[in-house]
């Protein structure tokens, strides 16, 4: 491998969301494309909301994607532990250093005092920020106060007249002045330390070489870059890449619809589909195309064609991408999928043959967007109808004579040797003629009465696989409820 290190860092606090996938996806890429490795830590020092089942939801929805990782939770590394929370000591060590080199202080501060101040800067209409009080408690005094007990934050010590510049690999050079910054926080009075403390020691001792995130973390670069320098580690490349947005150009979240990666997996969307989208999200390949394999991702991947506007998640073109994955699976792979989603519906698998199922589930593959939708539109295949789509009803009673023409279609059918598509193409054109009307005269009832609908997929391809016995039996249904008299 390369010298590429990147790293996904999620914490443990919900599930697998839409933004923190799409960035997984980008580091994933950018490893791949450069035979680098991906790094996988999980950021739980937030002990309150924290939880194990959402670390193995985060694990789950990533294996879901089809994305591996070289270190981290069940894979291993040299450099873990790969949770923050194993990880303490190594936060304890980095900041007490600090402390002794005189790059950092305990603060004493109250949570009190810290309110007071802040009110009284607003009602000056002044920048809120510490005010650097304990910076003066000398080294003696402040080890005094700490062994008697008394509640410290450790914070770094911050020029205000500094300039932090980095030349970012999605956004271009950036400068930021240190002049609106405090003296930051590092580790907490309980001992947990601070995010932009501990990604800083993390990253460092993972040797993450690319740092890439969402661009909602610049504000966060230049804290990390001071503490790099105070810690005296090498700094790593920053990429920030867009935010995702609604449709209304407003911050994704759940009034747009579901925002973690799992319900998109419940809901009947093919792994790869959700991949190729949320690549597409904040990047564009060179060659414009917009269907791709994973392999062709790989290979196309680079942070240069990284867009600078935001991305904009469009449901609707979602479902599109999917439904061109749907069409162009193979067929025993296309059932596989709908399987899962097949056993939930009553009276599955009825007695169809595997063959059968298998072309039952093929009648689908171009009209549905997810794989959810075969349990409604393949449930009369199950399942006899017992009511009947109103628009298909009135456009069957256009038929003339509609009792005599599916009394006559009932017996030809129980008369075929064969029943196939073809022959029942036959029976229902022949009909048509007897009875001097246009073959969509006979062919609409037909439907409706096997189905209960008047839409789906092409009727001989439906009757084949209903079979005999159950056509048969429908249409006599049918003919019993005689709905033309209503």
């Amino acid at each position: 491998m390369s010298d590429i290190r990147v790293r996904f860092a999620p914490s443990p606090t919900g599930n697998l969301h839409v933004g923190s996938a799409r960035t997984a996806i980008f580091n994933w890429l950018f490893a791949r494309a450069n035979g680098g490795a991906f790094i996988l830590r999980i950021e739980d020092t937030d002990t309150t909301r924290s939880k194990d089942e959402y670390t193995r939801s985060i694990l789950d929805g990533l294996r879901w994607l089809g994305m591996d990782w070289d270190e981290g939770p069940e894979a291993g590394g040299d450099l873990g532990p790969y949770f923050q929370a194993q990880r303490l000591h190594l936060y304890s060590e980095a900041a007490e250093k600090l402390v002794a080199e005189g790059k950092a202080y305990r603060c004493f501060c109250s949570t009190e005092r810290l309110d007071a101040l802040r009110n009284q800067q607003q009602a000056a209409g002044l920048q809120t920020r510490y005010d650097a009080l304990c910076r003066g408690v000398s080294p003696e005094e402040a080890r005094r106060r700490k062994e008697h007990g008394e509640k410290y934050v450790i914070r770094l010590k911050i020029d205000t007249n500094q300039i932090v510049e980095w030349d970012d690999l999605c956004k271009g050079r950036i400068l930021i002045t240190t002049e609106l910054l405090d003296d930051l926080v590092l580790v907490k009075s309980g001992g947990f330390p601070m995010y932009n403390f501990a990604v800083v020691v993390d990253d460092t001792g993972m040797k993450i070489s690319h740092v890439i995130r969402g661009e909602d973390h610049i504000s966060n670069t230049p804290k990390q870059i001071l503490t790099y320098r105070a810690l005296g580690f090498p700094q790593p490349a920053f990429g920030h890449i867009p935010m995702i947005l609604g449709t209304d150009r407003s911050k994704l979240s759940k009034r747009h619809g579901v925002t973690n990666v799992i319900d998109y997996e419940k809901a009947g969307f093919l792994p790869e589909a959700f991949f190729n989208f949320l690549t597409l999200l904040g990047w564009s390949p060179p060659d414009e195309q917009e269907i791709h394999t994973r392999g062709e991702l790989v290979s196309l991947f680079s942070l240069d064609r990284v867009v600078s506007h935001a991305a904009i998640f469009d449901i609707e073109k979602l479902k599109w991408m999917n439904l061109q994955y749907i069409k162009a699976l193979p067929a025993e792979e296309l059932f596989a999928r709908c399987e899962p989603f097949l056993r939930s519906m009553d009276g599955y698998p009825g007695q169809y043959t595997p063959e059968e199922l298998l072309e039952l589930v093929g009648l689908f593959r171009e009209r549905m967007n997810v794989l959810t939708e075969i349990t409604d539109r393949a449930s009369y295949f199950f399942k006899d109808p017992d009511s009947y789509d109103e628009k298909g009803l009135k456009n069957a009673l256009k038929t003339p004579d509609l009792e005599a023409v599916m009394n006559e279609l009932a017996t030809d059918l129980e008369q075929l040797s064969a029943f196939t598509h073809d022959a029942v193409d036959g029976v229902v054109r022949r009909l048509a003629e007897r009875r001097c009307v246009g073959a969509g005269k006979v062919i609409h009832p037909a439907r409706l009465s096997v189905s209960g609908r008047s839409d789906g997929p092409g009727l001989f391809e439906m009757m084949n696989v209903l079979g005999r016995e159950r056509c048969v039996r429908r249409i006599k249904k049918f003919l019993e409820k005689r709905l033309w008299s209503r």
